[in-house]
């Protein structure tokens, strides 16, 4: 049976009851190490299930699944997800090879970004679309995330922004020489996210969002050293040094947001004064 078994957010403590007996007696498990990260080490979580843990990069997921699935109709393969097993479109693809090869699948859920994001101090049911923000480079800067935003600021919904991260990437000489040479790591900040949206929307010039749109940055949402810093997109271009470590997300505020919910994210609030300015003039009463 293949197990896709959630991790929950920040360390190796947060995996359920249910998901450590089955990490533990598996015949093998995977970890899936593209698409989120956990805030400890692989040798940390090893300890802790007490047995060994491949590695599952996306070449391995996406390109090599029969490996993942090999003789999971007869053993029990686990594959483990930070976040929730569903976070990904790429999960539900290994579901779906694993269902045409006869395997059986069961899920164990678990704490997500997703539900995490709640912690900001807004409700979930006043979410729209969820959107990703990626790095851009001089020749790529993707903006279909603007429509997405527009859709939900139309309605009045806040807008989760999930951050790019790159593990395990190549460059794009490496990669046409064929070379197997890997960059360092890269994780987006909350800064970098808010000065490419700012980008998106001089760009495109439809008033979506601007530079005293409130916003929330968020880091290391469900970890100790948790951290949200609330203000402006243009405040929030220099709020990394105050967010600290990745992994970060941001949430841009819909103007339905409840007066309990400004109450809350208030607290984080870089400036109360210029928060408390803007929320009445944009946001007060629109809920």
């Amino acid at each position: 049976m293949l197990y896709l078994v959630g991790l929950g957010l920040s360390d190796e403590t947060d995996i359920s009851v249910k998901g450590l007996e089955i990490a533990k007696n598996a015949s093998r498990v995977y970890l899936e190490a593209y698409t989120s990260i956990l805030l400890v080490d692989q040798s940390v979580l090893e300890k802790y299930y007490g047995r060994s843990i491949v590695v599952a990069d996306r070449e391995m997921v996406e390109s090599n699944s029969d490996e993942i699935l090999r003789d999971a109709a007869n053993v029990d393969v686990a594959f483990l997800v930070v976040g929730d097993p569903f976070g990904a479109t790429t999960h539900t693809d290994l579901v779906l090879r694993a269902r045409e090869l006869g395997i059986q699948v069961r899920t164990v859920p678990n704490a997500s970004i997703m539900s995490g994001i709640g912690a900001a101090g807004l409700q979930l049911y006043n979410f729209g679309q969820t959107v990703s923000m990626v790095f851009f480079t001089d020749s790529w800067r993707p903006a279909s995330f603007y429509d997405r935003i527009k859709e939900n600021r139309s309605i009045g919904l806040h807008t989760l922004v999930l951050l790019d991260i790159k593990v395990k990437e190549q460059s794009m000489e490496n990669l046409a020489r064929g070379r197997k040479i890997f960059e360092p790591p890269r994780y987006m900040s909350v800064g970098t996210c808010a000065q490419q949206m700012l980008e998106i929307e001089e760009e495109k010039g439809e008033g979506v969002y601007g530079p005293d749109s409130l916003a929330i940055g968020a880091a290391r949402v469900g970890g100790k050293t948790e951290k949200f810093v609330a203000g402006t997109l243009k405040e929030l271009c220099d709020a990394d040094d105050a967010l600290g470590p990745p992994l970060h997300s941001m949430v841009l505020l819909g103007r339905r947001t409840h007066e309990l919910e400004h109450e809350y994210v208030r607290e984080f609030a870089v400036n109360k004064e210029s928060w408390d300015r803007i929320w009445k003039a944009e946001y007060e009463g629109k809920q």
